[in-house]
């Protein structure tokens, strides 16, 4: 790969890392100081936990990706970057630019999902 599309995938995920990071400060701010002058009813205190508990579900999803993001930086530190985990093969540049986090060459990528999907042979 070449190193200016290795800085800007670098670039990327930084900014990535970032808008997650900011976020979870976000939600954790809101879950622990939350408005509770707008709570006039039963309803309204329902609606907020409700939306407090879809809140932390996405929280812990891009948690998730927080640590792919910081493998991924990782393995760009160490010289591993783009390199397919299940067959060794180089992962496509494009792929690298469409999905930085990749870990799987698309071949290996699709039979994976054929898998998970109970469609292996």
């Amino acid at each position: 790969m070449r190193k200016r599309d290795l800085d800007e995938i670098r670039k990327k995920l930084m900014v990535e890392r970032e808008r997650i990071l900011s976020n979870a400060t976000k939600t954790m701010d809101n879950i622990t100081n939350p408005n509770l002058d707008d709570l006039n009813d039963e309803g309204d205190v329902a609606s907020s936990e409700a939306s407090q508990t879809l809140n932390l579900r996405l929280r812990d999803r891009e948690a998730m990706l927080l640590s792919k993001v910081d493998k991924t930086l990782k393995k760009i530190d160490d010289g591993l970057y783009g390199i397919c985990e299940s067959c060794g093969a180089e992962i496509h540049p494009q792929r690298l630019k469409a999905r930085p986090v990749a870990t799987l060459c698309i071949r290996c990528k699709q039979e994976q999902e054929k898998n998970e999907k109970g469609f292996a042979d």
